[in-house]
């Protein structure tokens, strides 16, 4: 196991600003890193429980640069089920903030800097660790699921590796945090970012606040990254009319973002002399596996691009065969160093060790046209039957999307489709538009109006929150 980063190669240089003026340089990181790693002292399991703050990151760079597997949770995941995966992993250490010690009566303290504190467990159990196992993440963000993802030390600086390339990323970036870090796009751009030696913005602000943008021009932030939802929000609030004159690239990934608003984002960025770069990834390839170069953007708007640097796309068609012929639909299979060793679901599984030998297949259903471009059609399980035609959920999601401007998800079972909204007034004529859409019987379909959309951390639909309306 080697360190991730060399941490003293960018002495001197500033690695974190948090909002309330606040700095770290590389060496006081290095040596406040060092410090925590000492009172540990060895190999061992550690819960992070993350915000987009100092200690936070402080504390994940202590222990992925010494041998400590930390498990990224977010700090307001719900007590019960954060005892959940305590109780599950039996970790010997928690690094927390500080004004969520109550929460952990009987632990002792052990040490504590920069408004977080580390607490010392006392399970008894204590599980063997893979030697390569680096870290754990949650698949699902704010579920509290046990599934974890485990990430290997090389999985993590292959693919940081890979983004500094494709992103041509250096010392200059000013990436301000616009997603938590517990998820593998805001960790990756920490991966990334440090590699080179940038200035890593930290705020747990949203963009919908103002003081997210005061900081975001104060510190003349050069980049950030979102979901899809992101950008619907931007789009909302009439982004394209704000003068940030710092900003460089704005990166898109966590999902497919609709054509249309891939466009609007792409001729903003044109025209402004800024990079708009959609990606595609997964936590079970650490973060990244394909980008869009922002050259291409507007001419392959809907596209997730060509694989990173390091990495290969194939499709296997429905027999089980390779796709070879463009504009045909295949599940999308992704191969590379990046590729994650597979999942824990309980203790013992943090013994295991490479279970995917580099290959994982997507369960994205995709196609790539005559320019070697991909574009991802929908999910191999969001399909229904409807009176025996194949209906793509995804697809309708889209086009209700881009027709109406609107949240949506829709779910059901075969023959029977329920489209869910927040806008009544829409009802009709969103039930009107799928049925011309599709050309099938109106009776399938059903428009259900709920408060809101169910979503997770990374602004991901939650399916499975819906399922109560129709089961």
């Amino acid at each position: 196991m080697s360190k991730i980063w060399n941490l003293l190669q960018h002495k001197g240089k500033i690695a974190l600003i948090d909002e309330f003026g606040n700095q770290m340089t590389y060496d006081v990181l290095n040596s406040e890193a060092s410090n925590l790693f000492e009172r540990i002292g060895r190999r061992c399991l550690v819960f992070l429980l993350c915000r987009n703050e100092i200690g936070s990151v402080l504390g994940y760079t202590a222990f992925i640069n010494n041998g400590i597997v930390p498990v990224m949770v977010n700090s307001h995941l719900e007590e019960t089920l954060l005892q959940n995966l305590l109780n599950t992993y039996c970790p010997e250490y928690l690094w927390i903030p500080k004004n969520q010690v109550e929460q952990f009566a009987g632990m002792s303290v052990e040490q504590e800097a920069y408004n977080y504190v580390l607490l010392k467990t006392g399970y008894e159990k204590k599980y063997p660790l893979f030697d390569e196992l680096g870290l754990l993440i949650t698949t699902s963000g704010s579920t509290g699921s046990l599934k974890l993802v485990r990430q290997s030390y090389t999985n993590v600086l292959d693919n940081a590796q890979s983004i500094v390339q494709y992103l041509k990323l250096n010392d200059t970036e000013r990436p301000i945090t616009t997603l938590p870090m517990n998820y593998v796009y805001g960790l990756s751009i920490i991966n990334s970012h440090f590699l080179v030696g940038a200035t890593l913005l930290l705020t747990d602000k949203g963009l919908m606040q103002k003081e997210f943008w005061s900081f975001f021009k104060e510190q003349e932030a050069t980049s950030f990254g979102g979901v899809p939802y992101t950008y619907e929000m931007l789009d909302k609030l009439r982004f394209y009319r704000m003068k940030l004159p710092s900003l460089r690239t704005m990166t898109q990934a966590g999902g497919k973002i609709t054509p249309e608003l891939h466009e609007k984002f792409a001729v903003y960025a044109a025209e402004q002399g800024k990079n708009f770069i959609v990606m595609y990834g997964a936590a079970e390839a650490t973060a990244r596996m394909g980008y869009l170069p922002p050259e291409r953007a507007v001419e392959k708007r809907g596209s997730m691009g060509i694989p990173i640097p390091g990495g290969k796309f194939s499709l296997i068609g429905a027999e089980g065969q390779e796709v070879t012929k463009p504009l045909t639909t295949g599940e999308l299979v992704y191969e590379g160093k990046n590729v994650t060793l597979g999942y824990a679901e309980k203790g013992e599984d943090l013994s295991h060790g490479d279970e995917r030998h580099g290959i994982l297949e997507t369960g994205d259903m995709a196609q790539f046209d005559a320019d070697g471009f991909y574009y991802i059609v929908g999910r191999k399980n969001r399909f229904l039957k409807i009176y025996g035609n194949r209906v793509n959920l995804d697809e309708i999601d889209r086009m209700i999307k881009g027709d109406f401007e609107i949240e949506v998800a829709s779910a059901g079972v075969d023959d029977h489709m329920y489209i869910f909204i927040t806008d009544a007034e829409k009802m009709d004529s969103v039930r009107d538009f799928v049925v011309g859409k599709t050309r099938l019987n109106p009776v399938a379909f059903k428009v259900i109006v709920i408060d809101e959309i169910p979503k997770n951390d990374s602004g991901k639909t939650l399916y499975k929150g819906l399922t109560k309306y129709y089961e």
